[in-house]
């Protein structure tokens, strides 16, 4: 793709056309996101237990592991939701879901926020600093491919859990700290990207930062004082890493990835994305809180979670037959993983 074509008109349609609703549609409800944080959050941790108590090798401890890692991954997801709330919108939420779930599982919102808002930048999107564009990391085209990045997925967990482990270190000095924050402080798997320091709030981002060193320490530290097992890491190393491989799986259907590294238009940036509508299970499964209305998502970034699948439906019924907007329902995950996966 180029970045000098495609009309944008249509795009300017669908925002004036969601605009006009009768209904806000860009109306939070603080409730929702707060059950969501809630209910998903206790069912992961008491199924996490069940999986780390449970007698090795047990139905019971599969249940739990098939459990954890699903709910894991599903309370896990609305740190997407946390980066587009604005800086002070829903504090309260944001605050509580770094000390209930971000720190826990070594997934501190600070660390999503700035690539993930980069992503959706005109000026990052498809390009090869862009943070999530999974053909940055893995090319079409070759199975070696293939292999290596799902080998860089399965050893993610142990980065990220060293990353914290070895925190300290990283305010030796300036330079380095500036170094870490630059290279070091993003969940993607671009080595190419590059936060931004001036975005930063170093306040926040180093009690966070140091909160996780604090719960990565505790993990060693219960096997060598005797509370745990050694098998007790290797179970966490499991959960985590079916969590990444289920969040990159999605990934990989996301966007179409017909980007050629070129800054794309508008038009182009969202023809690039896909809204799902099935009822599919692997659809159901990679895509938790609505998040399958991805095209819509990219559309409307602020737009809440709760709300894309009615803003999807009234867009559906109000626009022309001849809307682009529709040519970005695909059938299921499948249909659009099959490329990446097979080419």
């Amino acid at each position: 793709m180029s970045s000098a074509s495609a009309p944008t008109d249509w795009v300017r349609t669908v925002r004036a056309k969601l605009k006009e609703a009768d209904q806000d549609f860009h109306k939070v409800k603080p409730l929702i996101y707060w059950r969501d944080m809630i209910l998903s959050g206790l069912i992961a941790y008491a199924s996490a237990a069940l999986f780390m108590t449970a007698e090795p090798f047990s139905l019971w401890q599969l249940a739990g592991y098939v459990m954890a890692s699903f709910w894991l991954y599903r309370v896990g997801s609305l740190v997407h939701e946390v980066a587009h709330l604005g800086g002070h919108e829903q504090t309260s939420f944001k605050v509580a879901w770094n000390l209930l779930i971000g720190i826990p599982t070594l997934t501190p919102s600070t660390f999503f926020t700035g690539h993930h808002r980069d992503h959706h930048s005109q000026k990052v999107y498809g390009t090869p600093e862009d943070p999530e564009y999974v053909v940055n990391v893995c090319p079409r085209g070759s199975i070696c491919n293939l292999i290596l990045y799902f080998l860089f997925v399965a050893v993610f967990p142990l980065v990220v859990f060293l990353r914290f482990l070895l925190a300290p270190l990283t305010f030796v000095t300036p330079q380095v700290r500036d170094f870490t924050l630059r290279h070091l402080s993003a969940f993607t798997f671009n080595y190419k990207y590059q936060r931004p320091l001036g975005n930063i709030n170093r306040k926040t981002f180093a009690w966070l930062e140091l909160a996780c060193f604090l719960r990565a320490l505790i993990i060693p530290l219960a096997i060598v004082i005797g509370l745990r097992e050694w098998t007790h890491i290797v179970m966490l190393y499991s959960l985590g890493a079916t969590v990444v491989v289920m969040n990159q799986l999605r990934q990989l259907a996301d966007h179409h990835f017909e980007g050629d590294g070129d800054r794309l238009s508008v038009s182009e940036h969202i023809m690039d994305s896909c809204n799902y509508v099935g009822r599919d299970p692997l659809t159901w499964l990679f895509f938790p809180f609505a998040i399958q209305y991805h095209a819509l998502h990219h559309m409307f970034p602020t737009l809440p979670y709760h709300n894309l699948a009615f803003a999807h439906n009234y867009l559906m019924e109000e626009l022309p037959a001849d809307s682009p907007y529709r040519e970005l329902v695909q059938p299921g995950w499948w249909s659009v993983a099959a490329k990446m996966l097979r080419n």
